[in-house]
């Protein structure tokens, strides 16, 4: 009788409380999912391996002139 239904109503209360919190952490989830802008070198994303990205990059150093340090 009465166990019975108090019973499916706590297992109720239960699963729908399970129900809201992953709908609520799937949102909260897929909001903060999300592309991040970075500082790569422009140029390089057709590159087939590092090195190569590395050298044909725009704006990239590796064919800038070193700074020459004297020792007195």
């Amino acid at each position: 009788g009465p166990d019975h239904a108090l019973i499916g109503g706590i297992v109720a209360v239960v699963v729908f409380v399970t129900l809201c919190s992953i709908i609520l952490l799937g949102r909260y989830l897929a909001r903060h999912k999300g592309t991040y802008l970075t500082n790569e070198a422009k140029g390089a994303e057709d590159a087939p391996d590092a090195d190569t990205a590395i050298i044909n990059a725009e704006g990239s150093q590796v064919n800038a002139e070193e700074k020459k340090e004297y020792f007195i």
